[in-house]
Parts: C-alpha cells; structure tokens; sequence
C-alpha cells in the first residue's frame, strides 16, 4: 500500500529516479525548454523549481546546494549567472507545461514543459485591434475616387509638358 506517499515514482528505484530528474534539469536548464511526458514534467517542475528559487540568492551555500542536485558545474554556473537574473522578479511559478498530445508508439500523454520567462511568443501582450465598422454606403469609397482622378490627369499633364 502506498499510504502517505505523496510524489510520483515513476516506476523507478530512487536512485534512477534521482539520477533521471537531475538530468533533466540540466537539459532544461540549458535548452531553456525540453519535450517529455506529463508525467515526468510534473515531477521535474516540483524538483526543479525550489532549485530556481535557491538560484535567485547567490552565495556559497546556495550554489553547493544546488551543485549537490545538479552535479553539473557548467549548468549551475548558467543557472546562476543568467537564468537567475530573469527569475529575480518572479515570486514563484518558474516552468511553463503545454501539453502537446499522444506518443504514437505507447500513447503517453506528451508535453513541453519550458522555462517561462525564455518564452518570447508567450510574453508579448497582445494589442487590442480597434474595431473597424463597414458601412453599407459607399459614399466615401466614391469621393475619393472621384477626387484622385483629376488629380492623377494634372500630374500627367504636368509630366508630360
């Protein structure tokens, strides 16, 4: 029975399944975003974001912490030098998952789960269009029409003197 049991084990022993979510750490990390099952995604943003949040303060102790997960010295000196620097303002919620369907060979539910301030397409705010109203006469489509081709003829006119 799994009483009081409350992460995912991923059908791993703890040591494959401590060594599986460090390496994907590092991959998002340095790739800024990764495709994987929802599962594991789920698993990873709750490894993965006290880690960001240990980042955000750099000193000795907090870069050893995070070495001691990560056991990658050039990921944790990119976690800290640039990741850092744009999660600075961001109290929490680090990591981003869009769900992207099915794997065709064992129909797992598949997503991207990415870091949410690397996202360009995401941060952009949406300008509002100014709706436009069509009318049915057609008035003004005829007046300057009307006022553009005498002015056309006088340009002629006035290229061809």
């Amino acid at each position: 029975m799994r009483h009081n049991k409350k992460f995912n084990h991923l059908g791993r022993t703890s040591s494959h399944r401590k060594a599986m979510l460090a390496n994907m750490a590092c991959s998002l990390i340095k790739h800024k975003r990764i495709a994987t099952t929802t599962a594991k995604a789920k698993a990873l943003r709750g490894y993965i974001e006290p880690l960001l949040t240990k980042s955000k303060d750099d000193n000795t102790h907090s870069r050893r912490i995070v070495f001691s997960y990560l056991q990658n010295k050039e990921v944790v000196t990119e976690l800290f030098r640039d990741v850092a620097q744009k999660i600075a303002n961001r109290p929490g919620g680090y990591t981003r998952i869009l769900k992207t369907g099915f794997r065709l060979g064992d129909a797992a539910e598949m997503c991207i789960i990415e870091l949410v301030d690397y996202n360009e397409n995401m941060l952009k705010t949406k300008e509002v269009k100014k709706a436009t109203r069509t009318r049915r006469t057609s008035k003004k489509a005829v007046a300057p029409a009307t006022e553009a081709a005498p002015a056309a003829e006088a340009k002629e006119e006035a290229a061809a003197e």
